[in-house]
Order: structure tokens, then C-alpha cells, then sequence
């Protein structure tokens, strides 16, 4: 599949190299993709946002929140195509870092209405990029959130997140961002504040039969 990655920081350097070991096609789409700080993401193609999104068919968002707005109405007609929203809404505040975001409206919803007519699906959003470069080690996959309104573009995103090693788990529709944000608030906090790192993540385990 091709997709455009939208961002080279951590998370985006980290679902790059991993889809590309996937067997997938990688582009990245950067403000200034002759910067030498991008050499360790070839052999991938360092292309502006607007040529990135072209011919692919999976747009993934790795901004950071302030820069995100800008840049999905940079990258051109996204008719047809998969936006994958790996983004949250944080900012500094009085008592340090936090959602800027709320229960009304959460940054998932804010990403659809600035690219329609593209299909927003939210996911990657609630580990580390540690665990999205290398998903090997835990003992269940840990799993991956996933959360849009079309069922067909949303099962996509969940494969691309069982390519690299995620137990994708279907989060309901769109509007259900404003559960998964927090829930990267609460990875954040723990990896942060609470001394477990980052190498933890969250999992869904099931039963393997009905208690009696």
C-alpha cells in the first residue's frame, strides 16, 4: 500500500521505518525535505506534504497539534483517501502539559472537517513511538485503538496497525476520539510521571472460555 507520512518526528520516523518493513510504500511529507536531519529515512522518498499525498491511498498525520491544521489543507485534494489522525491535541497550561481539547469536540473531529472530503480514521495515538517502531517483547500485542465512521477505511487502518504488530481494536465511530486522546493523556502520565517509561503499553485481554 502507499502511504504518505506526514511529519518526521518521533512518531513519524517510527510508522515509516515500521510500514516500510512491513512491505509497504513510504513517503514522507516534510516542509524542507533537503534538511540533513532526514538522511536516516532513506531509502524513502522526502517529498513536500502536497506531493506526498498525491497517488497514495493512506495519508498518515504525525504533527505536532499546532502545526496540524496547516497541515492537512497544505497537502491538496484528498478526495478518496484514508487520513489516518495520529495526532492529540496538547498544550502546556498552568499545570504543565494537557488536552486542549475537550468532551465537545476532540482533534479527531477538528482533523475531518479540515479534510473533507477525505476519510478521517483515528489511531496511533495511544502508545509511544518506541512501541510503533517495535511492537516485540510483551507477552500480548498491545493494542491499537482505532476509531472512524466508515467501516471500510477503518478496517484498512486496522490492518496497517497489525502489520507492525498491534492488536487492532475498533474503537467505534469518530466522535469516540474524545476517549482516545485522554487515554494518550493517561500513557503520557504513566511514561512520564509515574516511572514506568516507555516501555509499557496498553492491552485488551480476553477470556478463554465463560466462568462458570
Amino acid at each position: 500500500m502507499r502511504i504518505a507520512v506526514i511529519g518526521a518526528g518521533n512518531v513519524g520516523r517510527a510508522l515509516g521505518k515500521a510500514w516500510q518493513k512491513a512491505g509497504h510504500e513510504v513517503r514522507y511529507g516534510l516542509r524542507n525535505p533537503a534538511d540533513p536531519k532526514y538522511a536516516d529515512l532513506a531509502p524513502a522518498r522526502l517529498v513536500s506534504p502536497a506531493e506526498a499525498a498525491r497517488d497514495t491511498e493512506v495519508v498518515a498525520l504525525a504533527t505536532p497539534w499546532p502545526e496540524t491544521e496547516n497541515a492537512v489543507k497544505s497537502l491538496g485534494n484528498l478526495v478518496g483517501k484514508i487520513v489516518v489522525d495520529c495526532t492529540n491535541p496538547i498544550g502546556m497550561g498552568v499545570d504543565g502539559m494537557g488536552l486542549v481539547l475537550g468532551h465537545r469536540m476532540s482533534g479527531g473531529e477538528f482533523v475531518q472537517q479540515w479534510a473533507r472530503p477525505g476519510i478521517v480514521i483515528k489511531a496511533f495515538n495511544t502508545t509511544g513511538a518506541a512501541n510503533m517502531a517495535d511492537t516485540s517483547g510483551y507477552a500480548v500485542a498491545p493494542a491499537m485503538f482505532v476509531a472512524g465512521d466508515d467501516g471500510g477505511k477503518k478496517a484498512v487502518v486496522m490492518d496497517l496497525a497489525r502489520d507492525i504488530g498491534f492488536d487492532p481494536v475498533d474503537a467505534g465511530p469518530l466522535r469516540n476520539a474524545r476517549l482516545l486522546e485522554p487515554l494518550a493523556m493517561l500513557w503520557l502520565d504513566r511514561a512520564m510521571q509515574r516511572g514506568a517509561g516507555a516501555n509499557f503499553a496498553f492491552a485488551v485481554v480476553r477470556k478463554s472460555r465463560q466462568s462458570p
